[in-house]
């Protein structure tokens, strides 16, 4: 096992070249590490599974909306004829009313970047040619409303120019609209004015004269990403001049590096959003300071996270060891802001992997994945989409009550986001970050090696990976091994047991000469545990398999013991429902990507 760390991968070496923050155009990182560069967005292709058909799903809606029913609210602000339907909720302007009495018209046009962002990331992954003209369409219906005006009176608008710089950069990026840069530069000068001068933290705006509180809700902290982003795809300096100017140094970052925990009460979202301008910080100006922040903003978050991978409930950090996550389950259905909160984790995740090489971050993935996102309910094409996972006592799964949510909108990024979440390579080397059925296309040396991953993972404990090669080739795979892995853990080539019991918690070396047609086999032992929700509720317990946190489901709950949670049994291999038996009947316990519209219960309560 010669060529790893106790959790991480490989950190020798030339320095490799990151994605530009999400698996584009490669940038040099800071000098003397290696960096793992996320697979490309064309490199993955999903292979029929849950992920395949939510992505093909997703991206027939966003495909289906109507160009002038998005473009209509930016129309309507520059003065210009505004056809099409209203998509209501969050997204058209609305007056006379006011969050949080009344949501519509919250953050008009807010979301139109990010739909932009999904479709041309959709169009490198499947290179669909309507895709990219739909692209390129609504950048140029946008690109004449473009005007200062358009934030007049405006909530938020560091938080809408901020989306709207991500969808203009993937339209340049990934769907080949070279103009998009130009249009940025002009979105930029209609924001500036109405920007902060630094970042901000929500008491300092409440400290300033403001209309109403929903004015105190800009998230000008998250900006530096995608300034930074700006950047490196060839926007301009003045981009990476702001990024540094908007970072949240003093009250985030700077405590954060020197290992303080101040995320209790902070909006949870945002802030995990923000360690990804922190990773940028690092992999744009080499500030060590800004690493360590995201580090260890992290970890304060998993320490504070559900079974399911999921945290903030009622959009919020909590304090650590106060009782307030058991709490929720009671008093709240808003557990976590699931497409938003996905997405920001996936980003963090991909960033700290791609420096650090260490499998927690990989673990932390695909519990979000297979518990949260995988399972949200599919957003229509009127923006009508779902936000929060329910955890309370009786959960059950449900839509927001308005149209054009901010999570309608990372929905469509983080489900193109699977593929390049997948896989990540060094020089000679290639990492499987996430057991999902996919190719993987390696561009190495001239050639193209390709990985066919084969799985019912995480419903079925074997993976096989086929090798695919013109000729022979040395290097290496990394396998990633949980930390919840189990003794029985074993890993094989072409049917030769290469290492009968693989230790949890890093990434599993497998360095080879590999030829055309050659399998790598993994099979995970996952044994069943139980996870309590905090330390003041230890009675209240959650049961996983492997990844997979399983919800009571059904009409009635039974009342279960601890013995009684560990006899829960898959139906059978591959299955989607596992049942427990007692003298009370049968409990029928799904994953959350299985739950329909029934209740559903995370946490089972104990006798003391």
């Amino acid at each position: 096992m010669e060529g790893f760390s106790r959790r991480g991968l490989l950190q020798a070496g030339a320095t490799a070249a990151l994605a530009a923050g999400v698996g584009g155009r490669a940038v040099a990182g800071p000098a003397g590490r290696t960096l793992w560069l996320p697979a490309g967005y064309g490199d993955v292709e999903l292979l029929e599974g849950p992920l395949l058909e939510q992505f093909r799903r997703h991206h027939t809606t966003l495909l289906a909306m109507d160009d002038d029913a998005l473009l209509k609210p930016f129309r309507a602000a520059a003065g210009m004829t505004a056809p099409g339907p209203d998509l209501g909720g969050w997204y058209n302007a609305v007056t006379g009313v006011e969050p949080p009495a009344d949501f519509h018209g919250f953050i008009p046009g807010h979301s139109f970047g990010q739909y932009v962002s999904g479709m041309a990331r959709a169009y490198a992954i499947t290179g669909d040619r309507a895709t990219r003209d739909k692209v390129h369409r609504l950048v140029d219906g946008f690109a004449p409303t473009i005007s200062a005006r358009f934030y007049n009176d405006y909530r938020l608008p560091a938080y809408t120019y901020d989306k709207i710089s991500i969808g203009l950069l993937d339209a340049y990026s990934f769907a080949g609209k070279s103009d998009a840069l130009r249009v940025l530069g002009r979105a930029l000068d209609a924001a500036l004015p109405h920007l902060p001068e630094k970042a901000l933290t929500r008491p300092e705006m409440e400290a300033r004269p403001h209309k109403s509180v929903a004015y105190t809700w800009d998230e000008p902290y998250t900006l530096p990403e995608n300034l930074y982003l700006a950047y490196k795809r060839g926007a301009g300096a003045r981009f990476r001049t702001l990024a540094g100017r908007y970072l949240l140094d003093k009250a985030y970052f700077d405590p954060l590096a020197a290992g303080e925990n101040v995320l209790p009460g902070k909006h949870a979202y945002s802030h995990m959003n923000a360690l990804s301008s922190a990773m940028q910080a690092y992999l744009t100006d080499g500030s060590a300071k800004h690493l360590l922040a995201a580090k260890n903003g992290f970890e304060f978050i998993v320490a504070q996270s559900f079974a399911t991978g999921g945290w903030g409930p009622n959009e919020g950090f909590i304090v650590p060891g106060s009782g307030t996550l058991g709490d929720s389950l009671e008093t709240s259905h808003a557990s976590f802001e699931t497409p938003c909160g996905s997405y920001g984790h996936f980003k963090a995740g991909r960033y700290l992997i791609s420096v650090t090489g260490d499998s927690r971050y990989g673990d932390s993935m695909e519990r979000v994945l297979y518990n949260t996102v995988l399972g949200a309910l599919p957003m229509k094409p009127d923006g009508t989409a779902f936000y929060y996972a329910d955890y309370n006592s009786r959960g059950t799964k449900y839509y927001h009550d308005y149209n054009c949510t901010c999570c309608s909108g990372t929905l469509g990024q983080i489900v193109a986001d699977y593929g390049i979440s997948s896989y990540f390579t060094a020089a000679n080397a290639v990492a499987v970050n996430l057991y999902v059925p996919s190719q993987f296309r390696w561009k190495r040396a001239g050639r193209i090696v390709t990985l066919r991953q084969t799985t019912r993972y995480p419903l079925a404990p074997d993976v096989e990976i086929e090798v695919q090669t013109p000729v022979a080739e040395s290097f290496a795979i990394f396998l990633r091994i949980p930390a919840w892995a189990g003794q029985g853990t074993s890993v094989s080539v072409n049917g030769k047991t290469f290492a009968s019991s693989v230790p949890p918690g890093h990434f599993f070396e497998v360095r080879r000469t590999w030829s055309n047609g050659d399998r790598l086999a993994l099979s995970f032992d996952m044994p069943l545990r139980l996870k309590a929700v905090d330390e003041k509720h230890s009675k209240l317990l959650a049961v996983l398999q492997g990844p997979v946190a399983l919800f009571a489901t059904g009409d009635r709950f039974l009342p279960l013991r601890r013995e009684d949670l560990l006899k829960i049994r898959q139906v059978g291999p591959g299955a989607t429902e596992w049942r427990m038996t007692s003298s009370d009947g049968v409990q029928v316990f799904k994953p959350y990507f299985a739950v329909g519209q029934e209740a559903t219960r995370l946490y089972q309560p104990v006798p003391v």
